[in-house]
């Protein structure tokens, strides 16, 4: 029984943990007004008859704060992957000099930081949900246990624990929202 209720305990934090890490990668993607590779993280090439991802085909580097390189291994690519920034539909305008694509990121207007924002909040509400569902989850596995034999003072401890480990989770996801918020508001 103590085994299970570790394992439980365990389970929470890691899937929390999961659920933290894709809203850190989701939130990578929204851009803060400073140009960055990761920006581009999104875009498919459709090289050698295959489609994948451009970090395949090339080298992506930023020049300055507003200003993404992305230089071909293979320059026959170019088009290609100028084609696959537009159809990734990411609002950049990608400039082919015939060596390589150099793209250059607008400043963001003020109406477009509040919408960032709302994807940014949007995003962490989805994170927040995921961790609700893992409470829900370990929440049915004590009914489980209780069912099993586990005490009613047991049953209560580990629902505590359980529902300290999701306020953490919920303010580490809070707290992460509010940074990410401050970058994109930052002039």
């Amino acid at each position: 029984m103590e085994e299970e209720i570790q394992m439980l305990l365990d389970e929470a934090n890691d899937a929390n943990k999961k659920s933290f890490e894709h809203l850190k990668n989701e939130l990578e993607k929204i851009r803060a007004g400073r140009a960055t590779p990761s920006m581009l993280d999104s875009v498919q090439v459709e090289a050698y008859g295959a489609l994948g991802p451009l970090n395949q085909v090339a080298n992506v580097n930023t020049l300055d704060a507003r200003t993404i390189t992305v230089q071909p291994w293979d320059k026959a690519n170019l088009d290609a992957i100028s084609t696959g920034i537009i159809n990734a539909n990411i609002g950049l305008n990608p400039q082919n000099n015939g060596e390589m694509i150099i793209i250059n990121v607008p400043a963001l207007t003020e109406e477009r930081r509040i919408e960032l924002v709302k994807k940014a909040k949007a995003e962490g509400e989805h994170a927040k949900v995921s961790v609700r569902n893992n409470r829900r989850e370990a929440m049915d596995f004590i009914k489980k246990l209780k069912d099993d034999g586990l005490s009613e003072d047991q049953q209560k401890d580990l629902e505590g624990e359980v529902q300290t480990i999701t306020d953490a989770a919920i303010k580490k996801i809070d707290d992460l929202i509010v940074v990410k918020e401050a970058d994109i508001l930052k002039v």
